[in-house]
């Protein structure tokens, strides 16, 4: 039977001057921090070049002896990812990327953020079909969807607001979302522009 060393005993091992410890935490931990990357970023190479910042941060903070998260290794690798990712969008918006070329117009790079009338109006009336919509969910999905998406509240958030487990609270938001399509579907309701 080959038991699996716990992460807080291989980060120990790491600080004390094992890198073959580290070694074992990044094979351990690759796919779910790659696929984590991945999910939100939808790249492969901006996915790679996350990991690799990840783990030299992580590196950083071990050898500087900042690390204090005993025992919780992976989430802690987790919110250094989910930063990076956060940077990585921001820097992004800040530095548009676009392609060179002879037809480039500088309108299409610094546009108005703004929507015009007749798009207003659009946007405006489908917020309000969705809201009809929405109050036609049954209670408790409505709750739900309504602090999710609204107000914009983690599972973790309306768990505790509502008295349910997370697991009830994902079920109803799941319900919501079929019943809102089969609402829809029924009466033919088109919610683009």
């Amino acid at each position: 039977m080959n038991l699996q060393t716990e992460d807080s005993v291989l980060v120990r091992d790491y600080i004390s001057g094992d890198e073959k410890a580290l070694e074992i935490l990044i094979n351990r931990h690759n796919q779910r921090i790659t696929s984590f990357i991945y999910s939100k970023v939808l790249d492969r190479d901006i996915t790679e070049d996350i990991f690799q910042d990840t783990f030299i941060k992580v590196i950083k903070t071990l050898k500087k002896g900042s690390y204090s998260e005993e025992g919780k290794f992976l989430p802690w690798v987790m919110r250094i990812a989910h930063n990076l990712i956060i940077d990585h969008f921001r820097k992004n918006k800040r530095m548009p990327m676009f392609e060179g070329n002879d037809d480039f117009n500088i309108f299409s790079v610094i546009g108005d953020e703004k929507l015009n009338a007749e798009k207003q109006l659009i946007k405006d009336q489908i917020d309000s079909d969705l809201r009809t919509l929405v109050e036609e969910l049954p209670d408790d999905q409505r709750e739900v969807l309504i602090m999710r998406i609204y107000r914009d509240m983690s599972f973790k958030e309306i768990s505790e607001n509502t008295g349910v487990s997370i697991n009830t609270a994902l079920g109803r938001m799941r319900y919501a979302l079929i019943n809102l399509r089969k609402i829809i579907e029924k009466n033919n309701i088109v919610l683009t522009n």
